[in-house]
């Protein structure tokens, strides 16, 4: 394929970044690609500690499919060897580790998920145990020698750690060196990745220089605010859209979002609005409520598919606006008479414990056929006619005695 302008090229691939390490150099790598038609190698580094993605994840997965879609070659690089260190990055206290197996595992689950926004097939995807495990404690001897310790303190989580006296594991230092050797052994043109593994790039951009190879430019994209509007998406915070999300919960959730986000998430989730940002800006302005409604079937549509995401949209107003229980509830049927409240939501993982569980009859966020419940030793009374359990702002269930009891 014959590859777009130059302009062209720099208009789409700096747009929406927080920075370019150095816009010069890829001005510099992108005229030598379109010179030669040779497609430079765009590498982006996927952190298995967790096997499911959020909406924060796909922004800096939309920037390489964008390298991918002006020709250019995307690795994915797998970091089953380094998950087994623990990325630091934003970390006050060391993280733990994964076992090879487990990394390995999430790592598929990543490239599975990652593969609803990359062109699957034009996706080369590495495991950096495949070079990382081979190395003799030689070689990490001399990779070490590339690096000082206060060069190492120069990143702000190590910085603050020490000065608090906070232990920091030997082990951690050598995680963006084992990262940096990613681009060694790859010899990419540009490595992607958030604002906060700014400093892993760069070390990867040094090595790569320390080992007699063209230095890679370091683009850096912007953390997605999570859904209440404070911290960076995470799930451990409980503030994450995941790809596997139903639609229902999807489009739920981004109507959950504070107005100031809109456009935020109209600019960085979605890869090509059907509507220009100012006209959407309008929207935004006069009916905030109604650019949330067309932003969250935009990235319905994008997780699952037009259809589903109008459905979800019904589902949401048959459930929040009308106040009725859903028109297709899974029903659960009990060998029992009777069953304690708490007990029940554990068994209709409606709560992932009975702590959570009871949290949430204590909040007012447990109903049984439109009746709230307050009282966590309430005992639910089961017969053939169903009754429907609401747990929380959108699980709804149907729960019965088993007719044959």
């Amino acid at each position: 394929m014959s590859f777009p302008s130059v302009k062209e090229q720099l208009d789409l691939v700096i747009s929406n970044t927080v920075e370019v390490i150095s816009e010069e150099e890829l001005e510099h790598k992108l005229t030598r690609s379109f010179e030669t038609q040779k497609p430079l190698k765009i590498k982006l580094g996927a952190d298995p500690s967790r096997p499911d993605l959020h909406l924060g994840h796909s922004v800096v997965l939309r920037k390489l499919r964008d390298f991918q879609d002006l020709g250019h070659e995307a690795i994915l690089i797998i970091g089953d060897f380094t998950a087994m260190i623990g990325d630091p990055s934003g970390k006050s206290k060391t993280r733990p580790q994964l076992s090879a197996e487990e990394a390995r595992q999430n790592g598929q689950t990543y490239f599975d998920q990652a593969s609803t926004i990359l062109d699957r097939k034009k996706t080369t995807i590495c495991y950096n145990s495949d070079w990382l495990g081979r190395m003799t404690f030689d070689d990490v001897i001399r990779l070490s020698s590339h690096y000082t310790v206060a060069r190492m303190l120069e990143r702000d989580d190590f910085e603050k750690r020490y000065r608090l006296r906070e232990p920091i594991s030997i082990h951690e230092f050598l995680y963006p060196l084992a990262q940096g050797m990613d681009s060694v052994h790859l010899r990419n043109d540009i490595e992607l990745g958030g604002t906060d593994q700014k400093f892993n790039l760069l070390v990867g951009r040094d090595l790569q220089r320390e080992y007699g190879i063209q230095p890679q430019v370091c683009i850096t994209m912007p953390l997605l605010v999570g859904t209440f509007g404070e911290e960076k998406m995470s799930k451990s915070l409980g503030n994450a859209i995941c790809f596997n999300d139903s639609p229902e919960d999807i489009y739920g959730k981004i109507l959950s979002i504070p107005d100031e986000l809109i456009e935020i998430y109209f600019t960085l989730l979605l890869p090509g609005p059907g509507q220009p940002l100012e006209l959407f800006r309008q929207i935004i302005k006069q009916n905030p409520r109604e650019a949330k409604r067309t932003l969250a079937k935009e990235i319905v549509s994008l997780y699952h598919t037009e259809e589903l995401a109008g459905k979800a949209e019904d589902h949401f107003d048959r459930v929040f606006v009308h106040k009725k229980a859903p028109r297709d509830i899974e029903e659960f049927a009990f060998a029992v008479s009777s069953m304690p409240l708490v007990e029940m939501l554990l068994k209709l993982k409606a709560a992932s414990s009975k702590t959570e569980a009871r949290r949430l009859i204590n909040q007012n966020a447990v109903q049984i056929d439109d009746e709230k419940i307050s009282d966590i030793n309430f005992e639910v009374t089961l017969t053939n006619e169903p009754k429907v359990v609401k747990a929380g702002k959108r699980k709804f269930f149907k729960v019965v005695i088993k007719k044959d009891l």
